[in-house]
């Protein structure tokens, strides 16, 4: 169940054909769990993949052209509530998308966008399919889980662009960084009980996830990333947490990179602080509110480029002014932190938390969606209601995500020692399913 911004749930199913045209479905919900349904689109457009990006290394960019969007509502609330919607707030051709006190009809597909007649409904939703613009695949293999097996399985995930954290911004945004990945129907994390249910739906009959026992928010221990992470404006970076529950302080290590595949360290931040204690959000349902300040910083220059812009900093204003040089690690508390990283002391974060267990019972930490536009969160207004990928608990962690502490290469490697984890636009054929679709 996926939650972005605003806050939204939702889970996605998409098909993509041989002859470029795709069909997207996107289930939404009223509640984090995704068990129940608000309404579905029914999306169909074309895609046509493009170059390599320029801006966002790894990917590749895409053009897309919707033909129509439909909405098929599940109650008579949400056919009431995005009629207001939509009538409110769209011009003249949709003004009369509902007439008021019109009831529900269960499976009626209603249509909000038509290329054909040019007729446009869907900006009240705040929908938009700019994700598409950017396009990664990766594949990589796992391990078989049962003792008694041995080798390993392929798995496939496609990314695809990120959604801006502003409602106002995300019609137009057009992506630098990912949400977090698409499974493949055919190749995907075993075990993945949501996979068949999402893959076998449609808009008529929208995927009821599994029930999930709530977990209190627990902090304290050690949490890493699983992967390597792409933020928008082009970051790279791991992250290597340790929270002290005892005395409420914290540690956290943000390793960054100059590539999607996080081989080149650039520089280490390391800081340190207090928070404190956990409320529930009233906003998302599931997630913990607390603030983080920062008090202590350290950073560590890893590359010629980054410890030539450091030295080339402002007196005073980060750290000894020319004295950096590469693995040195030097303490910028002393100059209020570090205008050229961006890094103010002290400062206080507002955030939103959420701990959970994935399918092999490891617990997962999801700390709160960082601004699109690269702000921070640094009062009440801007906490966010959206989550970045999620971060596991040392304690449950494997053998292959001791690398990131140790900044080695994380990518991961087959059992021939060929590097796994890479950048395949190509093999974004392998999610084209050679079925043929009415198109009416």
């Amino acid at each position: 169940c996926e939650v972005r911004p605003g806050p939204e749930f939702l889970t996605r199913s998409y098909l993509f054909y041989t002859n470029r045209l795709f069909k997207a479905l996107q289930f939404y919900y009223w509640d984090p769990s995704c068990r129940d349904p608000s309404y579905s689109l029914v999306i169909k457009g074309k895609l046509r993949l493009r170059q390599a990006s320029w801006i966002t290394r790894g990917a590749t960019e895409a053009d897309y052209h919707l033909h129509k969007v439909g909405i098929v509502f599940h109650s008579q609330k949400a056919m009431r509530e995005v009629a207001s919607w939509i009538n409110q707030t769209s011009g003249e051709g949709c003004r009369g998308f509902l007439p008021p006190g019109r009831s529900w009809v269960p499976g009626a597909l209603y249509e909000v966008l038509s290329a054909k007649t040019e007729r446009d409904c869907t900006a009240a939703l705040g929908f938009a399919m700019h994700e598409l613009s950017l396009v990664r695949v990766e594949r990589h293999f796992q391990p078989l889980l049962q003792p008694q097996q041995s080798g390993s399985r392929l798995v496939e995930e496609l990314y695809l662009g990120d959604i801006h954290t502003d409602w106002g911004e995300r019609l137009h945004y057009r992506p630098t960084g990912y949400q977090r990945p698409m499974q493949s129907a055919l190749h995907h994390v075993q075990p993945c009980p949501a996979c068949g249910l999402i893959s076998r739906a449609d808009e008529h009959h929208p995927p009821i996830l599994p029930s999930r026992a709530a977990l209190p928010m627990q902090l304290s221990g050690s949490w890493v990333s699983t992967h390597c992470e792409v933020r928008p404006a082009v970051l790279f970076l791991t992250r290597y947490f340790t929270f002290h529950g005892n005395n409420h302080t914290w540690e956290g290590h943000y390793y960054h990179y100059s590539d999607p595949l996080c081989r080149q360290p650039t520089f280490t931040i390391y800081a340190s602080g207090h928070y404190t204690q956990g409320i529930p959000s009233s906003k998302v349902r599931g997630g913990t509110e607390l603030a983080f300040k920062v008090t202590q910083a350290r950073v560590t220059p890893m590359d010629q480029v980054t410890v030539a812009m450091l030295n080339s900093s402002a007196a005073g204003s980060c750290g000894l002014t020319g004295s950096w040089s590469a693995g040195v690690e030097q303490d910028i508390t002393p100059t209020n932190g570090c205008l050229a990283l961006g890094i103010r002391l002290p400062h206080t974060e507002y955030e939103l938390f959420k701990t959970e267990q994935d399918t092999q019972e490891r617990s997962l930490l999801y700390i709160g969606e960082r601004p699109t536009d690269g702000s921070s969160p640094d009062s009440p207004d801007k906490r966010p209601t959206s989550y970045q990928a999620p971060l596991i608990q040392c304690a449950a962690a494997s053998e292959e995500f001791s690398n990131y502490i140790s900044l080695k290469y994380v990518g991961r490697k087959d059992a021939n020692g060929i590097e796994a984890l890479k950048p395949l636009p190509v093999a974004f054929l392998l999610f084209i399913a050679l079925l043929f679709l009415r198109w009416d």
